[in-house]
């Protein structure tokens, strides 16, 4: 199926605002290398693409009487944020009380994805789902459904009517879950493949096979879904790996003849090039290695991690190891949608371990580390011309807190970290999906 976007031919239009996107990862040393921002400036955007962009006083000398322009002055428009691992099947378990993760999955986690098995559920969280994701700025997630195949239906027939780009897969489990949550090997892999054949490369969407952690699935259902994920080309593959210390020594424990946790989805065919792995807090240098060759990716997930006291992920030990980052919301383990406040998160991590993150950084992984850890970034992470229109309108004066502290700021860096550190929802005044305004804050 096309992977063309889904606009149409429609007029040319233009966003004036300040601009600010990445165009590639910013040097630790000076988080301004690689940043473009433009005080007053002008996207042009055409059949929901960026057709240009630069000064607004240069631009609008040559542009045509019939471009509308979406007046924004004031406010900061940077590309949509990319949250590269989230369950939509646990949106209303979010801030489920004082668990670990194991506990916290068979007390919360579980019972709560037991719902999806009525499909009144899936569609009613699905458009809440996204809603949320939208009212927070999100454009494009990896997103875990439930074990059933309606989950991903409904997350994806939704997303599709929104024009969204998304990744998302039902989860495998054929072993150590409840009853009601277990599945056959054979079954979990026929109701993959339905799911493929009906949604990936539709419009923007792909599928993700998605067996939940290596704990729960047997090694014969791993090594189906690394056939299944050789059989068509630019399907994703999501999971959880080394969340806990728990959690690792029990993977190790079930498959005593793989070399490390890794190494369990290495023998499966699962580590490559479109794979997602969610935590990565208990890995070592040799497992860096091995994924920064494999060219496989991490979800950062600090709230999350923070939340169920799992650990603090060395976000820099992965970077300099040459692998791609994006961040997590991890909902419902994480509490905040938002990516600014996940990336506000990720700061406080790095600042535990000793090595502060750059503004630019923080965002950097919300946007272009993010699209560059899904594999994206051809398609979204920036405002590069030819790339799909999704972005975001931050409020400078989202808040009194806020405004009081940007008009203290000295430059754009401590601009960008109040916003970072300060914003939730409100930040947000509005979200384009391929330029077309799909979420305004009321």
């Amino acid at each position: 199926m096309s992977e063309e976007n889904t606009s149409g031919n429609k007029p040319a239009k233009a966003i004036r605002a300040s601009l600010l996107h990445c165009l590639g990862s910013p040097d630790p040393a000076d988080g301004q290398t690689a940043v473009e921002f433009i005080e007053d400036g002008l996207l042009l955007v055409r059949d929901g693409l960026v057709a240009g962009l630069g000064a607004a006083d240069d631009m609008l000398e040559s542009l045509p009487d019939t471009v509308a322009i979406d007046d924004q002055r004031g406010c900061l428009l940077v590309p949509g944020f990319i949250d590269t691992h989230i369950h939509y099947s646990q949106t209303d378990i979010v801030a489920a009380h004082g668990r670990q993760l194991l506990d916290w999955l068979e007390i919360y986690a579980w019972p709560g994805e037991m719902r999806f098995e009525d499909p009144a559920v899936c569609a009613e969280v699905a458009e809440f789902f996204l809603a949320e994701l939208l009212r927070n700025g999100t454009t494009t997630a990896c997103v875990f459904g439930s074990v059933h195949k309606g989950s991903v239906d409904a997350l994806l027939q939704a997303a599709a009517a929104r024009d969204m780009r998304m990744i998302a897969g039902k989860v495998l489990m054929d072993r150590n879950c409840p009853a009601a949550l277990l599945e056959s090997c054979e079954a979990g892999i026929e109701n993959s493949a339905e799911l493929i054949a009906r949604w990936h490369g539709r419009g923007r969407l792909a599928y993700a096979l998605t067996p939940r952690f290596a704990p729960t699935s047997t090694p014969e259902q791993l090594a189906a879904t690394g056939q299944l994920l050789d059989s068509r080309p630019g399907l994703y593959l999501q999971t959880h790996l080394a969340e806990t210390a728990r959690e690792t020594q029990w993977a190790r424990e079930l498959f005593p003849q793989a070399p490390s946790y890794l190494g369990v989805y290495q023998q499966a065919g699962l580590v490559g090039k479109r794979s997602i792995f969610a935590h990565c807090i208990q890995i070592d240098d040799n497992d860096r290695m091995q994924l920064a060759a494999a060219d496989s990716s991490i979800a950062f997930c600090p709230g999350s991690n923070l939340f169920l006291g799992s650990g603090l992920f060395d976000y820099h030990a992965a970077r300099n190891a040459g692998i791609r980052v994006g961040l997590g919301s991890d909902i419902g383990a994480g509490t905040r949608f938002g990516m600014p406040e996940n990336a506000g998160e990720a700061y406080k991590v790095c600042k535990l371990a000793g090595k502060p993150l750059d503004p630019f950084e923080a965002f950097y992984l919300a946007t272009l580390g993010g699209a560059r850890a899904l594999h994206l970034e051809d398609k979204i992470g920036n405002f590069a011309v030819g790339k799909e229109a999704d972005c975001v309108l931050l409020d400078y004066n989202a808040t009194p807190l806020i405004a009081r502290r940007i008009g203290e700021a000295k430059n754009l860096a401590e601009k960008l970290f109040a916003m970072l550190l300060l914003g939730d929802d409100r930040l947000v005044a509005a979200t384009y999906i391929l330029g077309e305004q799909v979420h305004v804050r009321n």
